[in-house]
C-alpha cells in the first residue's frame, strides 16, 4: 500500500452518480500517478494492453471494447501513434483503420504493466479481498446498465 495515503473520504453526494463519477476520477488519478514513471495515463495503458490482447483492431472494434466513441478514440490515440507505440494503418477496405502495436509499444507496455500491478497491488491491500471482490460484482451490475 505504498503509494495510497489515508486521507478522509468526502461525505457520500445523495447522488449516485457523482459518488460513481467522484470514485472513478479518484481511482484513475491514483493509477495516473503509479503509472506517471511510465509516461503513460491510464487511459493510455488501457488502450495498449486491449492491442497487446487483440491486435489488430480496427478502431471501431477497439472503440467498442473500450466503450468510447470513435472521435475520442481518435484523439487518445494520436499521441501514442506521435511516440510511435502504435500503427494505424488502413484497413481492408477505405472506411477502415487498423490499429496494431509497435516493437516500441510492447516494450512501453512490459514496463508500464509492473507498476499496474504496483497499483493493483495496493488497492487490492486497502480495500482488502472481500471488499474488492463485490465491488468489481457491483461495477460490472452498474455497467450493464448500458450495454
Amino acid at each position: 500500500m505504498t503509494h495510497i495515503q489515508n486521507g478522509y473520504p468526502h461525505p457520500p453526494s445523495p447522488c449516485n452518480c457523482m459518488n460513481v463519477r467522484r470514485a472513478s476520477r479518484a481511482v484513475t488519478q491514483f493509477y495516473d500517478e503509479v503509472l506517471q514513471p511510465s509516461g503513460l495515463t491510464t487511459a493510455q495503458m488501457a488502450l495498449l494492453r486491449n492491442l497487446d490482447q487483440q491486435e489488430p483492431m480496427t478502431m471501431s472494434e477497439l472503440a467498442k471494447t473500450m466503450r468510447i466513441d470513435r472521435t475520442t478514440l481518435n484523439r487518445n490515440l494520436k499521441p501514442l501513434a506521435d511516440a510511435g507505440l502504435i500503427a494505424v494503418n488502413p484497413g481492408k477496405d477505405s472506411r477502415t483503420r487498423v490499429v496494431t502495436l509497435t516493437a516500441t509499444g510492447h516494450a512501453l507496455l512490459g514496463r508500464a504493466w509492473a507498476l499496474w500491478e504496483e497499483a493493483q497491488a495496493s488497492i487490492q491491500e486497502y480495500m482488502g479481498e472481500e471488499e474488492l471482490a463485490k465491488l468489481t460484482e457491483l461495477l460490472s451490475k452498474l455497467e450493464a446498465l448500458a450495454p
